[in-house]
């Protein structure tokens, strides 16, 4: 896929086959972050349908949705909200259960971070079941925040997670996709 810019930057994703178990595929950003270009190229992609958007803040997912949300609030001129990992974040934060193949797990966001009718662009590298993402769209909500959209480099359009984030009236944009888990 060629975008606006020219620059491919799906064959700049490292593919790592049976990672972090057998019959996943990984789709690995760190080559295409380690790129010059590519990661330019990433991010001004991902900003582009943001540009004349009403956009209080970027808000990122733990880990690389900070490497790459970072990048979208700055290059919107935006301030950047990171959503952590349980225990994380040193000051009073209000958190979101969601389902993990085996158990649950929590993400958080400081207490004070989002206020009533705040505007979120959510940002993150990969959407695969949408477990995390929805977890952090009701997690924005719950704080009084409206998620504008989220946006990932990456869809696994077979696992559904695009699809369940549009469920939630969510609008999605991805750069690329991938077949396959």
């Amino acid at each position: 896929m060629d975008l606006r810019n020219g620059f491919d930057i799906k064959r700049y994703i490292r593919t790592i086959p049976d990672y972090p178990k057998p019959g996943i595929m990984f789709r690995d950003i760190t080559t295409l972050l380690a790129d010059l270009h590519g990661f330019r190229a990433t991010i001004d992609e991902l900003v582009w349908p943001f540009l004349r958007g009403d956009i209080d803040y970027v808000a990122g997912i733990e880990a690389r949705g900070f490497i790459l949300g970072g990048a979208v609030a700055a290059s919107l001129g935006r301030g950047f909200i990171p959503i952590r990992k349980k225990g994380k974040l040193p000051s009073r934060t209000i958190g979101q259960e969601y389902a993990l193949e085996y158990g649950v797990d929590t993400i958080e966001i400081h207490a004070d971070a989002i206020k009533q009718d705040d505007r979120i662009l959510l940002i993150d590298d990969l959407i695969a079941t949408g477990g995390t993402a929805g977890a952090a769209i009701d997690l924005i909500r719950k704080s009084g925040g409206e998620v504008v959209a989220a946006a990932f480099v990456i869809d696994l359009p077979e696992l559904g997670g695009a699809a369940k984030l549009r469920s939630k009236n969510v609008k999605v944009h991805t750069l690329v996709s991938f077949e396959g888990h």
